[in-house]
């Protein structure tokens, strides 16, 4: 069977509400996630025993390959299925780490949809999403990358949006943030609600300005103590928000990716190349957003 192959691409945070802290101490959030065109590539090569080869541009902050979501989401489907096939994955890292862009868990969805197709499975096996969500909080949302509505600690989504045609500049200020200790900066105790207002409304299949009017009316939360434990953050977000063009600048995820969303996709191009220009040590690209 020849080899099999997908792309992890980038989930970006559009909004990102911070409902509250549970009793259990896990964070409830609502979000708004899109999909870029950039991405980590991943190829399964079925004739072989299970194992990972890394490499690519950002492999060395991959971690440890044993370590890898790939693997553990393969070795979660073995669990799962233990008839299923599986092979030998090598994964071409281009998506920072420590970005806010998921890219460790689009790399472990591609994993798992690889597998899926191996074993002809359909991706919407609730087995299939329900050991998503168990491999961590973006995986599931990430198994499917199109536009929607996701909750609760990720494993809540809601259906697929049509949004309008969007471009983002990205960028990655030369920093990294780890999710857990943005969550601590924030503060908010076991039971605490969120003080701040509902997310917005988002139409399925509404304009530009229509889009761009109801982020404006959403957030990050997580922005602030992002940019309190790195303020290349800030500097990312003031830079974007000067790109000529850009109708909106904000941090994705728990940091430290910014984007800059465009309605045009040369403006977008412009930007990050401006970007890698002034300040080469910054990861700068540009994409389209689905």
């Amino acid at each position: 069977m020849p080899a099999l192959l997908e792309k992890a691409r980038a989930k970006i945070n559009l909004t990102l509400h911070v409902r509250g802290r549970r009793a259990d101490g896990w964070h409830d959030l609502e979000s708004l996630v899109a999909f870029a065109g950039v991405a980590d590539v991943l190829r399964l090569e079925p004739q072989a025993a299970l194992a990972l080869r890394v490499s690519g541009p950002t492999a060395q902050d991959a971690g440890p390959d044993d370590d890898n979501l790939v693997l553990r989401a393969a070795r979660a489907f073995l669990a799962r299925f233990p008839a299923a096939r599986a092979g030998r994955f090598d994964l071409v890292k281009r998506l920072p780490a420590q970005a806010g862009v998921g890219g460790g868990s689009s790399d472990a969805a591609a994993a798992l949809r690889l597998l899926a197709r191996l074993n002809d499975m359909r991706l919407d096996d609730p087995a299939l999403h329900e050991l998503a969500a168990g491999l961590g909080a973006d995986v599931a949302v990430c198994l499917e990358p199109r536009a929607r509505m996701m909750r609760g600690r990720g494993e809540e989504l809601g259906p697929r949006l049509r949004l309008p045609p969007l471009y983002v500049a990205l960028v990655r200020p030369g920093v990294g943030l780890d999710t857990a200790q943005v969550f601590r900066a924030m503060g908010y105790a076991p039971g605490e609600a969120s003080p701040f207002g509902p997310h917005p409304e988002i139409s399925d299949g509404g304009g530009f300005e229509e889009l761009v009017a109801a982020l404006r009316r959403g957030r990050n939360d997580m922005e602030d103590a992002a940019c309190a434990l790195a303020p290349a953050v800030s500097a990312a977000l003031a830079v974007l928000a000067a790109a000529p063009g850009a109708r909106l600048a904000r941090m994705s995820g728990s940091g430290s990716t910014c984007f800059a969303l465009f309605a045009d996709r040369r403006a977008a191009l412009r930007a990050a190349a401006a970007i890698r220009r002034a300040r080469p040590h910054w990861w700068a690209r540009a994409s389209a957003l689905a």
